[in-house]
């Protein structure tokens, strides 16, 4: 019994010394605690995990702008000989033209690009004769409505057209009385823009005059009297 006596006020005096000591250490670490979160918020200019939203926002803003991928330019190919030879508006001198050259070669010329807006690639095509390629009809092609429509042509040969930088350009030989089928006189270069109205019209052409002596035959020599 004597243990418990002795174990009675003193004990309990000690005991409660014990518990003021614990309870003012963890007060002084709450306190630091308090404090550490205190300089650490001034350190962020006081706006605390706030600082936090802008840059979230930023990573996911950025991600959802990423360009998409472009598309295919590579334009779907037509049977252009078979486009030219069901077309009504060719003449029928263009059609006797369009045979093989040599075995499954068609003379003709054909090029793929943006001239009227649509939402398909427009297809100029180019006939030729097989012996001196002198072109004897040019035509632009544009689809609508899943058909392609003849929307231009050019039959007066020797011409030429093609597509530049939106543009379509056609060339028109012009020959003199005995000018040779290989040396021309002069050319036209024609250019033609398309109208929302649904047609084509000349912006402005240019001649080129050629000099009779620029492809003579350098063998020749002159006579001497």
């Amino acid at each position: 019994m004597r243990g418990l006596t002795d174990a009675g006020p003193g004990a309990g005096r000690r005991a409660a010394a014990d518990r003021g000591t614990l309870q003012a250490a963890f007060t002084a670490v709450a306190v630091l605690a308090a404090l550490a979160l205190f300089v650490s918020a001034c350190g962020t200019g006081g706006t605390g995990a706030r600082d936090e939203g802008p840059a979230h926002a930023e990573s996911v803003t950025g991600a959802s702008v990423s360009p998409p991928a472009s598309p295919s330019a590579t334009p779907d190919r037509v049977d252009a000989v078979q486009l030219v030879r069901d077309d009504p508006s060719v003449s029928a001198g263009v059609k006797r033209e369009l045979k093989p050259c040599i075995g499954d070669e068609y003379p003709v010329d054909v090029s793929y690009g943006d001239l009227t807006g649509g939402s398909s690639n427009d297809v100029v095509v180019n006939v030729l004769t097989c012996g001196d390629s002198v072109g004897v009809g040019s035509y632009v092609y544009r689809e609508e409505d899943g058909r392609y429509q003849n929307v231009f042509k050019v039959e007066e040969p020797p011409v030429y057209a093609e597509i530049d930088r939106g543009d379509l350009v056609v060339t028109k030989q012009v020959y003199e009385k005995g000018d040779p089928v290989s040396s021309p006189s002069a050319e036209y270069v024609i250019t033609y823009r398309w109208l929302a109205s649904g047609r084509f019209t000349e912006e402005y052409r240019t001649r080129n005059d050629y000099s009779s002596v620029v492809g003579g035959d350098p063998t020749e020599t002159p006579e001497t009297g």
